[in-house]
């Protein structure tokens, strides 16, 4: 394959080979499209570069050399020429679009003859020694790695020396001296002299860009964008001819959308400058002009921009981010690429985009990023009370939502403070691409400078993190951590509030209203509806939770967890009393309290989600977990002793010798779930009785109720089996008591490794299964999440031990496997088993797919995911159909009758091939090719007693 593509020789469709920006620069000069010519050096080669211990391959520079030739040729302009200079850009480019976490380098090939040489050209030595400047600083940042801040001290010296307040307003002479300045400061750095062969420069920044893919801000990026080696594998560099924004005031440069990326609405949307360079409109370093000035300023320029925006977004059928130069009344296109939009874009261009008929409904779901939509759910500044609070300074509303936190000028401390848990909002005059970390850790950003397009509002956007740029009035006093509006001064560590919808900053925290859904995603939610064939559920314990899910298109609940019912202010008293009873006939005194409370929180949740099913899991937590901790009971019995208080020092005596009693060492997998049920019964009576007696009281007023009760922490069918006995026993009692039939599903959860692998035993007692997902990760890894999460997983992901953290994403290969094992058990033996996932992997793009592909009934996540649950599975059904999806359909109202057989005919014998009457004899070949005879092969009747056949 080769290693360097002319831009009119590329395949605009191949991002993984040519990056990005390169597959759109050599599609958009096939479109004939005004691009300067110019080359992509693939991904393959930034591998290549890793591979051999950050060397170039020995044959790149030849390459590159031929289509420095061909450019040559394009441009009529000579490398290294003392008469009319060809000069470069060096740009990244990844597979998906990383924007500013990458390095450019600009104007490359100029020395002090060159210099000369452009400056006698262009007829204007101004710019030529302005764009010299700008190759020696971002050169010597990109490439030796000097700290910026020692060329903006040349840089504001020169201005005050001259008396100016702009950049663009030095001098030729002026600008002599600070590059004279600018390269002593990299000769220093380096030791040796500033590099004046363009071929040497041009290694250098290929290799500077190459080496920027491994840089921190790009890895915590992709950690952060979960874009792995399937998605972005390094990235390519593009060689491109410069066309110069700075060559005086009919020349300009500009970012711009074709549509708006915080509304999306559509119309032009971006900045421009005149007499500028690119990096001076992303960076921020000066508040561009609205793109609509550009119509009085520059018409021919402006309808040139206006055809080209129409002709990409109808070849690309997607809203463009376009990067243009205009050189002395010259327009070039310097990319296009899919615009990074919110959410409230995003859903709004689908939307718009299928009426227009750009696109059909099946593209306007799959063009969504399902994890964006959470965006939609941002809180907003309530109304009613920001009456009672002082507005600071208005500046530019670049990402939508509000955000109250403190304030924090330096990105280290910010980044530090929100790891360890605080709200930080993020002050700076200008945002840079290293900043990044602190933008994960932040809940939104402040800048004094910039525009709607500058770095810190797009990163913001995509991060869905409420922005306000070009705040002019403010002015930071980084030294003496402060910042002030006129005579308001605002110190580090004060609390503000930023509404990034408007762009105004308050002083203190302001309350906020919950979100509501737009016309527009309602709309995407029917479509996607429609279209899925796995169900959504909630994992809801409240009424108000049950509600929320609903109106956000929850089809029912996967996970009513019992033990948050316990954790009330009214209840966690009754609980330790009956944890603390001496006998059990004091702990059943307790419970039949308990029982009536949790009996009216059942009655309110299953009229909140009536029609649906309701899957309510029995306790789970092991009982310590419900006592003070020890360490605090004994530093409470100490003071307890120096007050002298008798009666209160004994009670926590007692509690402490219980609390002890009940401690244990690996908690995870000691005394919880199940276990607690069969060694106090009472507590899981209790419970079932609950359920019964409030879906018998529904039942007498009409309310259609599903409840389904699940057993959790089941490793085997003798526990099962022995709570079922509990279960029919109270089943016969509360239907006799009330004089009607009950149908409540009986069902366990499959979260221990060993239920997974003898599913097919548990599933003649169980009438549904559910995964918990997140102990059977804890379990599969060995892998504690609230330890490794802080600790070494992240290693494990700089590493690439891991691709993705198993308890975000489901581990497809050993978890999936796991669950494949289940399901195919399960279902042999019932082939119409409900079975469902309500880990917190539920609400994951990609482990939704995997639910789709394996043929789950349902998924189940946190009320606030359900949208993006719901989004995530109807992508999966467009991307991934197969046969038999009408069997998949989430049930309606009738959501607990059984599905008929014929529901199930599409699905291939091959693929669910039920087990005949002699149910443990293993599945043909045909069936269950992945697994080898090795790894599967069936236990004899007899073999439940021969251990070494089970190891």
């Amino acid at each position: 394959m080769k290693q360097v593509y002319f831009y009119d020789e590329g395949d605009g469709k191949n991002k993984k080979l040519l990056g990005g920006k390169g597959a759109g620069l050599c599609e958009m000069t096939q479109l004939k499209l005004p691009v300067p010519p110019g080359f992509t050096i693939t991904t393959q080669v930034c591998n290549e570069y890793y591979q051999n211990g950050k060397k170039l391959p020995k044959t790149l520079m030849a390459e590159v050399k031929k289509n420095i030739t061909k450019i040559e040729k394009r441009t009529g302009k000579k490398w290294n020429s003392k008469e009319n200079p060809l000069l470069v850009s060096v740009r990244s480019g990844a597979a998906i679009s990383m924007p500013g976490m990458m390095d450019t380098i600009l104007n490359l090939g100029l020395n002090d003859e060159t210099v000369e040489g452009l400056a006698k050209k262009s007829n204007n030595p101004r710019f030529a020694w302005d764009s010299y400047r700008r190759f020696v600083q971002l050169f010597g940042k990109v490439v030796f790695g000097v700290d910026d801040k020692k060329f903006d001290v040349v840089l504001e010296n020169a201005k005050l020396n001259q008396a100016v307040q702009a950049d663009s307003a030095l001098n030729e002479k002026s600008l002599k001296s600070v590059v004279t300045e600018y390269k002593k400061i990299c000769e220093k750095h380096t030791g040796m002299p500033f590099p004046s062969d363009p071929f040497e420069q041009l290694e250098l920044a290929i290799k500077a860009v190459f080496g920027s893919w491994m840089g921190e801000r790009a890895i915590v990026y992709r950690e952060r964008n979960n874009i792995t080696k399937d998605i972005a594998d390094g990235t390519a560099v593009n060689v491109v001819s410069m066309a110069f924004g700075n060559m005086g005031n009919d020349s300009a440069t500009g970012v711009v959308f074709t549509r708006n990326p915080g509304d999306g609405t559509r119309h032009l949307f971006g900045e421009y400058l005149v007499n500028a360079q690119g990096e001076d409109v992303v960076a921020g370093v000066r508040t561009g002009k609205p793109v609509d000035e550009m119509k009085i300023e520059m018409p021919a320029s402006y309808k040139q921009l206006e055809q080209t925006c129409e002709r990409l977004e109808r070849h690309y059928k997607e809203p463009q981010d376009i990067e243009f130069t205009i050189e002395r009344g010259i327009f070039y296109l310097l990319q296009t690429r899919n615009a990074k939009m919110n959410a409230v874009g995003m859903v709004k261009t689908s939307v718009d985009m299928v009426n227009e008929k750009l696109i059909d409904k099946n593209r306007a779901l799959t063009r969504l990023h399902a994890e964006q939509l959470e965006q939609l759910l941002h809180k907003t500044i309530d109304s009613k009370s920001i009456k009672n609070y002082t507005l600071l300074v208005k500046g530019i509303a670049a990402s939508p939502g509000a955000a109250s936190g403190i304030a924090v000028l330096d990105v280290k401390r910010a980044t530090a403070m929100g790891e360890n848990g605080a709200k930080v909002i993020l002050v700076r005059e200008e945002t840079k691409p290293e900043d990044v970390p602190a933008f994960f850790e932040s809940v939104g950003i402040l800048t004094s400078r910039g525009g709607k397009t500058s770095h810190a509002a797009v990163v913001a956007r995509g991060m869905g993190k409420p922005c306000i740029v070009g705040c002019s009035d403010l002015r930071i006093d980084y030294d003496n951590k402060q910042f002030s509006v006129d005579d308001k001064i605002v110190h580090e560590g004060d609390a503000i509030t930023i509404d990034g919808s408007t762009g105004s900053v308050y002083l203190g925290e302001i309350p906020t209203t919950e979100p509501k859904i737009t016309d527009d995603f309602k709309t995407i939610l029917e479509w996607a509806q429609k279209v899925k064939q796995l169900g959504i559920r909630a994992n809801a314990d409240t009424p108000e939770g049950a509600r929320l899910a609903r109106e956000f298109g929850g089809q029912g609940i996967g996970l009513c967890r019992t033990e948050r019912m316990f954790n009330g202010s009214d209840r966690i008293g009754l609980f330790v009393d009956m944890i603390m009873a001496e006998n059990i006939e004091e702990r059943k005194k307790v419970l039949t309290k308990l029982g009536e409370l949790q009996k009216s929180d059942f009655i309110e949740i299953l009229k909140a989600m009536e029609g649906y099913a309701v899957t309510i899991r029995l306790l789970d937590p092991p009982l310590h977990e419900f006592l003070p901790n020890p360490e605090e009971l004994n530093q409470k019995i100490h003071k307890l002793e120096q007050k002298n208080e008798i009666a209160e020092l004994e009670k926590a005596k007692i509690l402490l010798k219980r609390a002890k009693e009940l401690a244990e060492i690996n908690p995870m997998m000691g005394h919880r779930g199940v276990r607690v049920g069969i060694t106090y019964p009472e507590i899981y009576e209790m419970q079932i009785r609950a359920v019964f007696e409030a879906a018998a009281e529904l039942a007498k007023n009409k309310v259609d109720a599903h409840p389904q009760i699940m057993i959790p922490q089941i490793s085997s069918i003798a526990e099962l089996n022995h709570i079922k006995k509990i279960y029919d026993n109270i089943k016969k009692e509360m239907e006799s008591k009330y004089n009607m039939k009950l149908k409540i599903n009986f069902g366990t959860m499959i979260e221990v490794v060993r239920a997974a692998l003898t599913a097919n035993e548990l599933a003649s007692t169980a009438e549904f299964f559910s995964f918990g997902t997140n102990d059977l990760t804890q379990g599969t890894f060995s892998f504690s999440r609230e330890d490794v999460e802080g600790k070494f997983l992240p290693e494990y992901m700089d590493k690439e031990i891991l691709e993705r953290n198993p308890f975000q994403s489901i581990d497809v290969n050993g978890v999936g496997s796991l669950m494949k094992i289940g399901i195919s058990a399960g279902r042999n033996i019932k082939p119409d088993m409900e079975i469902g996932i309500c880990g917190e992997h539920g609400g994951d793009p990609n482990s939704i797919k995997f639910c789709h592909n394996a043929n789950l009934s349902y998924v189940s996540a946190s009320p606030h995911r359900i949208p993006i649950a719901i989004i995530a599975a109807a992508q999966a059904a467009i991307e991934q159909p197969k046969k038999g999806n009408e069997a998949r359909k989430p049930v309606k109202k009738s959501a607990r009758k059984p599905v008929k057989k014929s529901a199930r005919k599409p699905v291939k014998k091959s693929a669910r091939k039920p087990v005949k009457k002699s149910a443990r004899k293993p599945v043909k070949k045909s069936a269950r090719k992945p697994v080898k005879k090795s790894a599967r092969k069936p236990v004899k009747k007899s073999a439940s007693k021969n251990k070494s056949k089970r190891k």
